[in-house]
């Protein structure tokens, strides 16, 4: 082991676009006109958080097939006056009528991956407007301005939002009509490019503004809107409209539980952060209510090896980081949930020796969690396959892949900010696609489908419970150093989430490579875990890589025993990232090319 930065592998001299450097303020995110909203706002003499609330709602407006005001969020802050980082956690729990006995009694072995069954109470809305409430500076009615704009006068659709449409049209017409009439107008799936507005949606928002009308202060106007959202239309429109059965994943029909008491019951809140010091920095996460400490696991392990063991372009270095994972992954499916969780545990120095003796040459195709002192590892059901009766195949490769039936693997946004002061934001919102329910006709949004990440089989501390949050898949990044936030750094991706991110750490703080470099390189992760998303099945021993990584790297880990996917030149991560010096006070950001939709911008 080393300290400090070494250019294992030489890192590229071109790269699809620059690493953006300046002085002023920059934001990247998963697409442009979330990034340029968000600069715009820094442009007006906003701090991070007014940009990154302003980015966040025209996420929900511009990419509704990886987010929705139904949804969730996890994000990592620090502010100009404090650098200690600290979690929003946007993470609605369970509903009060979410009990395992109820969906048992429903013919349910897993949590569906669509329909309202699998909505956990949405928490990405109050999370953002009580950012805005304790960190912004800008009023309620000048943050949604963007949002609003894009719902009402239309924005260019994606190809990504058609081809999601596209694929679920079937079940929007047969099952999901409220679907159809919002997402196919006139019968049809929209074409590219073309203009698609969501009045719903703005006469919600609008609403939230109105609700504090007569409210003296800034934060009170805010917090107002806040108690509007949790107990007034919102809440009646959406548990009136789930309790009618519906269509879920599993082919059967089945009305939700969630209820108007649930949403009054639930406020966002902030957390402390969990951190790792890795090779002179500080990894800042979630608590295990996320799977953000397995990404610490991972980096404790690695950080015994060699600089040459960490290096994700080369034979040695791509095998000893996918079985790092997968040990790392095997404790997060044995032990995290929202629930007592021995993370000190898991990160102590002896136990991670431990870990770390059992990767050898060959790729492991076992299960194998550890084991620490007063704690019993649940085993999850370790499916290969899965296929209920009445349910369709999984359509599609990649992000995003959704099925037929509206189940959805791994779609997610994700936004970054810092500004001049020195305010830093990582955010990843996501949940309520379109395609997670049927849309709630007052509303312009369907329900999200959190819940799929929790188990029926008791004994585990991710078992459905009501009013425990489900184990979420979001997990952004802060580093630091010397106390200081440097980066903040995400990804979309599901289970692969802090895999991409794990790459980005190893080439940026290891192999000396430019954040874009990093984003850039080719991108690989394992799918050897209990996939948190509905059908919830397993690769023994898998890897999917993308093709740049070379036929040599492949076949060299082909013949360790991986079984790997070959996934295409450019089609894994979507990472984004900002960053500080606060030796020299420039800022960067650097955004992913794959799909041609995230930006980075500042000056």
């Amino acid at each position: 082991m080393q300290d400090g930065v070494h250019d294992v592998h030489p890192s590229p001299a071109v790269t699809s676009r620059p690493t953006l450097t300046g002085t002023f303020g920059m934001t990247a995110s998963t697409h442009w006109l979330a990034t340029a909203s968000a600069q715009a706002v820094l442009e007006r003499g906003g701090n991070a958080f007014d940009a990154a609330v302003a980015g966040a709602f025209v996420l929900h407006v511009v990419e509704p097939h990886l987010n929705g005001p139904g949804g969730d969020l996890v994000a990592l802050f620090a502010t100009a006056e404090d650098p200690t980082p600290v979690v929003l956690a946007g993470q609605g729990p369970a509903p009060a009528g979410a009990t395992r006995e109820h969906y048992l009694a429903e013919g349910l072995e897993l949590v569906p991956g669509a329909g309202a069954l699998a909505a956990a109470v949405p928490g990405a809305v109050d999370a953002w407007l009580l950012l805005l409430k304790d960190h912004g500076t800008w009023e309620l009615a000048d943050v949604l301005a963007f949002a609003i704009g894009y719902a009402e006068d239309g924005h260019p659709v994606l190809e990504r939002v058609c081809t999601t449409i596209r694929t679920v049209s079937g079940l929007f017409t047969e099952h999901w009509p409220s679907s159809a009439e919002l997402w196919m107008p006139g019968g049809r799936v929209p074409e590219a490019g073309e203009l698609i507005r969501n009045p719903a949606y703005a006469r919600v928002l609008r609403g939230l503004i109105a609700a504090g009308d007569v409210a003296p202060t800034r934060e009170e106007r805010v917090e107002a809107a806040r108690t509007e959202w949790a107990t007034g239309l919102v809440a009646r429109e959406a548990s009136a409209f789930a309790r009618i059965p519906h269509r879920h994943s599993p082919g059967t029909d089945h009305a939700g539980v969630i209820a108007e008491a649930d949403f009054a019951a639930f406020r966002a809140g902030y957390e402390p952060a969990t951190t790792l010091e890795f090779r002179g920095h500080t990894i800042a996460k979630t608590g295990a209510w996320g799977q953000g400490p397995a990404l610490l696991e991972t980096l404790a392990i690695l950080d015994g090896f060699e600089d040459d063991r960490l290096d994700p372009s080369t034979e040695l270095g791509a095998h000893t980081i996918l079985e790092a994972q997968k040990l790392a992954y095997a404790d997060r499916d044995a032990y995290f949930g929202d629930a007592r969780v021995p993370v000190a545990e898991l990160l102590a120095p002896d136990y991670i020796a431990e870990r770390r003796a059992l990767i050898g040459d060959r790729a492991s195709a076992e299960f194998r969690p550890g084991r620490v002192e007063g704690a019993e590892p649940f085993l999850p059901p370790l499916r290969t396959a899965y296929e209920p009766p009445l349910a369709e195949a999984i359509a599609g490769v990649g992000e995003p892949t959704v099925a037929r039936d509206g189940t959805t693997r791994g779609d997610t946004c994700h936004l970054d900010v810092v500004d001049r002061w020195g305010n830093i934001v990582s955010a990843t919102p996501s949940g309520g696609w379109l395609q997670s329910s049927p849309t709630i006709p007052a509303l312009g949004f369907c329900l999200g489908t959190r819940l799929q990440m929790t188990w029926l089989e008791e004994g585990s501390a991710s078992t459905l419970q009501p009013g425990k949050r489900p184990r979420t898949t979001l997990t952004p990044t802060l580093v630091l150093r010397d106390g200081v936030p440097v980066t903040a750094l995400g990804s979309p991706g599901g289970d692969q989430q802090d895999q991409w991110q794990l790459l980005y750490l190893l080439r940026t703080l290891v192999g000396g490579y430019t954040p874009q470099q990093a984003i850039d390189a080719p991108a690989l992760h394992t799918t050897s875990l209990a996939e948190s998303f509905w059908p919830r099945t397993w690769v023994p021993a898998g890897a999917v890589v993308e093709s740049r990584l070379g036929e040599e790297v492949i076949a060299g880990l082909e013949a360790r025993g991986h079984v790997v996917t070959r996934a295409g030149a450019w089609t894994l991560g979507r990472l984004s990232s900002v960053g500080q010096d606060p030796e020299t006070g420039v800022l960067s950001a650097a955004a992913n090319p794959r799909g041609m939709q995230g930006y980075a911008a500042g000056r």
